[in-house]
């Protein structure tokens, strides 16, 4: 079902589903032992999507959705989306920043995961139902988060920034922020909020990651689509055609250069060199060959 202004879900559904897929793929790269992330398998099961845990099982052979596509590669695209983004947090510490943001975090582990320096706080943003499944989930396994962590349970289309503050944020102090596989689900517009309210939200040297895709379109080209059909004969009902927003929209690392930050990219292939993989260049992967991943510094 396409996107509206007023849309909802959870974790089995619309965008929601998409963040179960990601922790998915998260589940393989620690499996192959490419991160540390021994909380998304039991995340991923308590959702309970059928598809997912049957292709975390073995029953659904992932080569038989896309014969480019098999349990390895799979685990090296994660590690590498993964270990940028726990990067950007692990930096940022490192020069003394003791805040994070989590954008849309979605079955994100990371403040249980993450060894973060003491007096840290992880602020964790998204909408109420997601976010009290994965706290209660996570509470259940006996789970204790290794820094602060507060939850802002608030869809981005709302007032977050208040409700950010209202936890406890403060403006003055550096900050990380992290906005992992968001961007495409807001519209161009809300892109560009986005970014003007973490701006404003962000005292000098504070830090950013995203990424950057310039060309949505493939998410919904004939390959996709091809995939979208075989992955419905196991059961899924994802259709990343219609929970993307498309439009032309502002490149990021122009957005973000010219409201004050200093920012790096990393087109895919680059990304995989600097992590010791090899870029696949077949179709269905190669189609992210222009895709960055981009880290920035507020001047």
């Amino acid at each position: 079902m396409a996107r509206t202004d007023n849309d909802t879900w959870d974790l089995a559904s619309s965008v929601g589903a998409t963040a179960t897929m990601v922790a998915s793929q998260r589940v393989l790269a620690h499996r192959e032992g490419l991160i540390d992330d021994p909380f998304a398998e039991p995340l991923v099961r308590a959702v309970g999507m059928d598809f997912f845990i049957q292709a975390l099982d073995g029953e659904i052979d992932l080569e038989a959705v896309d014969p480019e596509f098999n349990v390895r590669r799979a685990a090296e695209g994660m590690a590498v989306r993964t270990r940028h983004f726990d990067r950007l947090f692990t930096d940022a510490a490192a020069a003394g920043a003791r805040q994070a943001v989590i954008l849309a975090a979605g079955l994100d582990a990371r403040a249980y995961r993450l060894p973060w320096p003491a007096g840290t706080t992880v602020f964790e943003v998204d909408q109420p139902e997601v976010i009290e499944f994965k706290t209660t989930t996570l509470d259940r396994l006996g789970a204790q988060p290794t820094a602060d962590r507060r939850t802002v349970a608030i869809d981005l289309r709302e007032d977050w920034p208040k409700a950010l503050c209202d936890t406890g944020f403060d403006p003055s102090q550096q900050t990380a922020w992290i906005a992992e596989g968001l961007l495409i689900y807001l519209p161009p517009e809300a892109q560009d909020l986005l970014f003007d309210r973490i701006t404003d939200l962000s005292a000098p040297g504070s830090r950013v990651a995203t990424e950057h895709i310039p060309d949505v379109t493939m998410f919904s080209d004939e390959r996709s689509q091809r995939i979208a059909e075989r992955m419905k004969k196991y059961g899924s009902e994802i259709e990343m055609g219609e929970l993307i927003y498309h439009g032309e929209r502002n490149d990021v690392v122009e957005y973000l250069t010219g409201h004050g930050w200093i920012v790096s990219a990393k087109t895919m292939p680059e990304a995989y060199a600097a992590n010791g993989f090899t870029f696949p260049e077949e179709e269905t992967i190669g189609m992210f060959a222009d895709m960055s991943y981009v880290a920035a510094v507020k001047s």
